[in-house]
């Protein structure tokens, strides 16, 4: 072995707990063990920005794929509104269109926006950055995985163009009704959704596997599990959650679409229709609401845990205080994971299942809430007597910490057996769902544009036109999802294309209009911030480096915004955790991860 590759001795900073002395002491860590990588060097215009193998620009290719089909799932949503609050007044909105709606804006905004940005546009920006790394591990698979998911999104809205037009079974896709006649999409509309879901699938493997390896085995020197910031931590377990998560869509998927084409019977039944017997017989759809929520509720996670993540650094930057409990922090998320394969029949309790099964499910439902609660309880001390700065991305921080704890409470009604199965099919789902996995990771996913947009562009975003999107995004959707609740308990049924003739709605016309016309409002609002995201690409103030004047390694990289590579000739070597905000002793307002003990001699700052 070289000297490049024998061990050194670096210097860390050591505690002493019990006297409050402070030593620092030489801590061995070993140098590089393996050559930098040999990185591909784009040689012409479409090797560098169309077909790149650099993590940066393939974030920014998953994150504007994502946001291109999340913005025409809002505009379904808004069809769908439309019909609800004003039924029989727009003539192309009729009960086959209705339904189509619902189903592709459900699937579109869960799996091809939420996943696709937090592990494909955060993860692949972020991750090599945060551990020190050059790139990811295998960035030629890191290409191909962006390219699956680009042709499971066009597979996807080809689906709008076939004859039948896409599926209207409902974002879950049960059979048997997805694939009988009668149902809208039910011949190549279901089987396009089914095979971009393989294909994302597929493209997931690819992405996913190389979050893992790199978190695992390409970070620098001195990058200790315990010293990554909790962003990573929550990609790395979404990620592990995802890999073995998404091996039950992808079996269901395929199982289905041999139903459909070949009259297999894997889910079908015996079954009749208009009279006359199918040649089905003897498969089970309850089997397919198995795999899809063994799958669907680890989804939940997979979108939650970035999420969680990414608050945490937020609110730690911009409230200039160390994280309260990392540690604590870092187990939850893990605990989190882990107990999410083991809840997933709660969106079945009306599916007939033996009620001790309801007994055990709601129990690890309830056990679940104990590590989330631990992360809320940690976020408010993170804030407790912090030096807060409201800034746009602890704005919208904030607003997703009430978000989601207020969603996490109408959870803990739906989570026992005996109020869920009269709630099941009403509103109080749709709010619930929508407050817990939708407003409150949208949230996030703002803030954290806001707070990287700099890094990403060298230019900050417009500030006043972030304002109003927060508080109109903000106030908006409580305007929208505060009335569901109500309509839930009075019984309006969900999924229903008219209901005016019912007597449930007595109450609920005008609600229906009021929620509409708000999620019309903050539909509008989402292209302001959109026109203020590329207007500022050119235009936007110029940001000075490391603006926010944070610890973590992205903002402190040779080039900024970094550049292929990212840290120039000599990776940075790590001394302490991300989170050194005003240590005791410390002339110096912040730490960052690579400044060693001896620059800050007099810092009590803790071991990590």
């Amino acid at each position: 072995m070289t000297d490049e590759y024998r061990n050194e001795k670096i210097e860390t900073k050591a505690t002493d707990s019990s006297s409050g002395s402070y030593t620092p002491p030489a801590e061995t860590i070993p140098a590089k063990e393996a050559p930098d990588q040999e990185l591909y060097h784009a040689k012409s215009f479409w090797t560098k920005w169309v077909f790149c193998q650099d993590a940066k620009v393939i974030g920014i290719q998953y994150a504007l794929t994502a946001t291109a089909i999340g913005f025409i799932g809002l505009i379904l949503s808004w069809g769908m509104r439309l019909q609800l609050g004003f039924p029989e007044t727009f003539s192309f909105l009729g009960p086959a269109t209705y339904y189509q709606s619902v189903t592709m804006h459900g699937m579109i905004m869960v799996i091809y926006l939420l996943t696709a940005l937090f592990l494909g546009g955060f993860g692949n920006y972020l991750i090599p950055l945060m551990v020190g790394a050059r790139d990811m591990v295998f960035p030629y698979v890191n290409m191909v995985s962006f390219w699956m998911f680009l042709i499971a999104v066009l597979v996807l809205i080809a689906s709008f163009f076939v004859p039948g037009g896409p599926t209207g079974a409902g974002w879950t896709l049960y059979p048997p009704q997805a694939i009988l006649p009668g149902t809208p999409g039910s011949e190549m509309g279901i089987v396009l959704m089914l095979v971009s879901l393989s294909l994302f699938v597929i493209g997931f493997t690819m992405g996913g596997l190389n979050y893992v390896i790199t978190i695992l085995q390409a970070r620098t020197r001195g990058m200790t599990l315990m010293r990554m910031p909790l962003t990573i931590w929550g990609i790395f377990t979404a990620t592990v959650l995802a890999l073995l998560a998404f091996p039950a869509l992808f079996v269901a998927c395929i199982m289905m679409t041999l139903d459909n084409l070949l009259g297999t019977s894997f889910f079908m039944p015996e079954i009749f229709t208009m009279g006359e017997k199918l040649e089905y017989g003897g498969g089970s759809p309850i089997l397919f609401q198995h795999l899809f929520w063994f799958f669907g509720h680890p989804e939940v996670y997979i979108v939650a845990l970035p999420a969680f993540g990414i608050v945490s650094d937020l609110i730690s930057v911009h409230a200039r205080k160390n994280v309260f409990g990392y540690r604590m922090m870092v187990w939850a998320i893990v605990i989190i994971g882990a107990l999410s394969f083991i809840v997933w029949a709660h969106h079945m309790y009306v599916s007939g299942m033996n009620p001790w099964f309801g007994f055990f499910f709601a129990t690890t439902t309830l056990i679940i809430a104990v590590p989330t609660a631990i992360k809320v309880y940690n976020w408010v001390l993170t804030l407790w007597r912090g030096n807060i700065h409201l800034t746009i991305p602890m704005l919208f921080s904030l607003g997703f910490i009430v978000t989601f704890v207020n969603g996490g409470i109408t959870g803990l009604f739906l989570g026992n057996v005996i109020i869920d199965v009269p709630l099941s099919d009403t509103y109080f789902v749709v709010a619930h769902f929508h407050m817990v996995m939708g407003i409150a990771p949208l949230m996030v996913v703002f803030g954290a544009i806001y707070h990287w947009y700099p890094l990403i562009t060298g230019r900050h975003l417009n500030q006043t036109l972030g304002k109003i999107h927060f508080w109109v995004t903000f106030v908006g959707a409580y305007a929208i999802y505060f009335p569901m609740h109500y309509l839930g308990f009075i019984g309006v049924p969900r999924r229903y294309f008219e209901m005016y003739d019912s007597p449930y709605m007595t109450s609920g016309v005008g609600l229906n209009q009021f929620i509409t016309v708000a999620a019309l409002i903050v539909g509008f609002t989402q292209f302001l911030f959109l026109y203020n995201i590329f207007t500022s690409w050119y235009k936007g103030e110029k940001s000075e480096r490391n603006p926010w004047k944070a610890n973590s390694l992205e903002w402190h990289t040779p080039d900024y915004p970094p550049t292929h590579g990212n840290f120039g000739k000599e990776l940075p070597v790590v001394y302490r955790w991300p989170y050194d905000f005003s240590v005791p002793g410390s002339d110096k307002e912040y730490i960052p991860q690579h400044v060693a003990p001896s620059e800050v001699p007099t810092a009590k700052a803790e071991q990590t």
